[in-house]
């Protein structure tokens, strides 16, 4: 059941599409530093050093900046949200076991305060009844 697709001549092909951009480019631009290929890496790098300005450096040098900030501000969102939450879990669980240890003190002092004095009250009472 493969069927090969109609060629659609109102489609632009990848090489007019990469000329149309190169026609497109601004005057001096183009010529400036060619387009790269796999082979010409250190050619390119060589003339970029030759030929580029100060003000070609420096808005290089800002978009690099900006593009990975933003990649890397995803990533800090994510491992900072990571460590608020293990830091709060720990915090949290260190409370409530502080929490738990003052409440059951807590308790236990009442639960003696109740028994002492009704244990004073009845002791009190009986003595009342024996004169």
């Amino acid at each position: 059941m493969n069927r090969t697709p109609a060629f659609d001549a109102s489609i632009p092909v990848l090489t007019e599409v990469l000329r149309e951009s190169a026609e497109a480019a601004p005057a001096g631009y183009a010529r400036k530093i060619p387009a790269p290929t796999l082979d010409d890496g250190e050619r390119l790098e060589e003339l970029a050093r030759q030929q580029w300005s100060e003000q070609d450096w420096h808005v290089l040098e800002r978009r690099l900046a900006e593009r990975i900030l933003h990649q890397l501000q995803g990533r800090v969102d994510f491992v900072l949200e990571q460590r608020i939450k293990d830091c709060m879990a720990e915090v949290l669980q260190r409370t409530l076991e502080e929490f738990t240890a003052a409440l059951r003190q807590g308790l236990q002092q009442t639960m003696e305060e109740i028994v002492t004095r009704a244990v004073s009250q009845e002791v009190t009472h009986l003595q009342t009844l024996k004169k």
